[in-house]
């Protein structure tokens, strides 16, 4: 006797989501703008290796 078993994959929606490294986004400084519509915020790498975004 042949028994299938479906194997469930489960499919996260962060699995299709863009990756972007924060050293990039900074040109290799600790700073970088980010910009959303009329609002720039600020994203900062701290010593601890830490990321702060403030507006």
């Amino acid at each position: 006797m042949v028994v299938n078993v479906a194997r469930e994959t489960l499919w996260r929606p962060e699995d299709k989501l863009p990756i972007y490294e924060a050293t990039d986004l900074t040109q290799g400084g600790g700073l970088a703008r980010i910009r959303l519509e009329d609002q720039l915020y600020t994203l900062r790498i701290t010593r601890a290796g830490k990321l702060i975004l403030t507006k």
